[in-house]
């Protein structure tokens, strides 16, 4: 739980960060952009005003702030009047009349021409304008190194700040996970003291039981033996779960025959779900192994088969499947019944939950898919519920070993 806390601690900054980075370089290159387009039209306006009358004397023709640039325009008798200071080869007829038919079909007093990557700006009396033609080459030059400049300043900037995210998650999970801790001590320790004073009560309500002669003296006996065993399944499941806030250490993990551990974890089920009117089949693949503690994760088996006895209605048939899916391997549970809710399938992970309220009068304190969740990601591995008019079906997802 810590550790998804920190986690989506991370996420949200880095998240948040992502935003103002992408924000403030995308300013940058946009603001960039459009000073470098001015500074090309204020070029061409310029060269054309050169060409309809006197050069300034702090200006060389064809070359109006440094920007390459060409002035095309027709004559009096309608001759084609090319000037440029040589950058472009402006012999060339046929290429000069296609960018005067390019420049007039796409219309504007100003545009770009893809194509020949060049800037256009039209000038003059309508009826003989000027157009003044400028290089794209050096503006796309630039635009290209600030981009080039701008991802590698935002990529050093995000590890920069991801470093730092991870540093302050630790700082900012630091209270919860010392209250998460002391929960779970608590959690541990009081299910510990309770263990004793319940053993206690059993064996004298059970000597008790064997002693007593009056019916109505044993229903009291039966009634104390029944809720002491809920109380003591309860306080086990509270163990589990405190041992299961815990992650094993990676010394403890050891190379787990899944397959022959779950064919095992079924064998006891079988004659229960004789016995309550169901029929359970499984088809579990060989070889397939896992690192993990073997222990807990039978327990897991062992919870997805309980919960589908508990709610698989008379009759009904539990299939139990254990297959691999690319680096993984997959182990399914399913069986009919009432359809969860989108809700419900999120909820019955969640501790002390119960779908069916009634449930808890028969020992089931809404624990067992709880622990299962918390062994299945100790392990590596994610837990989820899938539910559609044929039932239910709770999956384990696990890392296969390479």
């Amino acid at each position: 739980m810590i550790r998804r806390l920190r986690l989506k601690f991370v996420l949200m900054n880095m998240a948040f960060v992502t935003a103002l980075l992408a924000a403030v370089f995308g300013l940058v290159l946009h603001t960039t952009r459009n000073e470098l387009a001015q500074a090309s039209l204020r070029a061409l306006e310029e060269a054309a005003l050169e060409h309809l009358g006197p050069v300034p004397p702090d200006r060389r023709p064809g070359e109006p702030g440094g920007i390459p640039c060409f002035v095309l325009r027709t004559g009096p008798r309608g001759e084609l009047i090319a000037a440029g200071d040589g950058y472009y080869d402006l012999t060339d007829e046929d290429w000069l009349l296609t960018l005067l038919a390019a420049a007039r079909e796409q219309g504007g007093r100003e545009g770009v021409l893809e194509d020949y990557g060049l800037r256009f700006c039209r000038s003059g009396p309508p009826e003989r304008p000027v157009l003044a033609f400028a290089d794209l080459s050096g503006e796309r030059q630039t635009m290209a190194a600030l981009a080039r400049t701008c991802l590698l300043a935002g990529s050093a900037a995000f590890l920069g700040f991801l470093a730092v995210s991870v540093l302050l998650s630790r700082w900012a999970v630091r209270p919860v996970e010392r209250a998460w801790e002391q929960q779970r001590q608590f959690v541990a320790d009081a299910s510990h003291e309770l263990k004793t004073p319940l053993t206690v009560i059993l064996t004298n309500a059970e000597l008790l039981r064997e002693g007593t002669a009056g019916a109505e003296e044993r229903r009291f006996t039966d009634n104390i033996l029944t809720m002491a065993r809920q109380m003591r399944a309860l306080v086990e499941s509270l163990l589990e779960l405190a041992r299961g806030d815990a992650c094993p250490a990676a010394g403890a993990m050891e190379v787990v025959d899944l397959s022959r551990l779950v064919q095992e974890a079924v064998l006891p089920f079988e004659p229960v779900f004789f016995e309550a009117g169901l029929t359970l089949s499984a088809e579990i693949r060989e070889g397939l192994r896992v690192r993990g503690v073997e222990g807990q994760l039978r327990q897991v088996a062992e919870i997805l088969l309980d919960n589908a006895r508990k709610y698989t209605p008379s009759g009904g048939r539990v299939t139990l499947e254990l297959t691999r899916s690319g680096r993984s391997c997959l182990l399914s549970v399913a069986g009919p019944g009432t359809p969860l809710t989108r809700q419900q399938r999120q909820d019955v992970f969640k501790r002390f939950y119960r779908a069916d309220p009634a449930r808890s009068r028969e020992g089931n304190w809404g624990l067992g898919l709880s622990i299962a969740r918390e062994t299945v990601a100790c392990h590596g591995g994610r837990i989820w519920a899938d539910s559609g008019p044929e039932g239910n079906r709770f999956t384990v997802r696990l890392p296969l070993l390479r």
